[in-house]
């Protein structure tokens, strides 16, 4: 499973937590930024991650911002992604097996580290259990992606500038 990792300048630090336990855990990553505690706009990175997962790329996301709240606006912005901001283990894992979330967005500034990586953890090693109401549901969530997109052309298009490594 390739993990796209996303923050900005309040999700930093904990990002450094991160990294080093997905390692140890035998998960592979991308990081997409940022790189310092340098102030910077959120939906830069996150939309590049969420973009990853997308077009298949990745196959799931940890973005983490001041509040986490940024980061999940962000992402969800973009076709296919359903990113959920959780703060405790209970909501990552409902997100996987009731949402099929394919992003967990954390903040910095509401949960310590070791609450974080335990909530990771969780979102990770969760599934979706694609049966029955949950099934049919996330079913919509896609209806209303392939619509949103086809009305807005951002398939063909793509998109380009700053929300894109090109």
């Amino acid at each position: 499973m390739m993990i796209a990792l996303a923050c900005d300048h309040g999700g930093f630090e904990l990002m450094g937590g991160v990294k080093p336990h997905l390692e140890y855990k035998g998960f592979e990553y991308k990081d997409f930024g940022t790189y310092s505690t340098d102030s910077c706009d959120y939906p830069e990175f996150a939309v590049r991650a969420a973009n990853s997962i997308s077009c298949g790329e990745c196959d799931r996301g940890i973005f983490i911002c001041g509040t986490g709240a940024g980061m999940s606006i962000a992402a969800n912005k973009v076709a296919g992604i359903r990113a959920a901001l959780c703060s405790d283990c209970y909501t990552a894992e409902m997100s996987r097996r009731h949402n099929n979330a394919n992003v967990i967005a954390l903040g910095a500034r509401v949960i310590g580290s070791g609450l974080a990586l335990e909530i990771i953890g969780v979102f990770l090693g969760s599934e979706f259990e694609n049966e029955g109401r949950h099934g049919r549901r996330v079913a919509m969530l896609d209806e209303l992606d392939a619509f949103r997109s086809k009305e807005l052309g951002v398939r063909e298009r793509g998109l380009r500038g700053v929300w894109s490594e090109e």
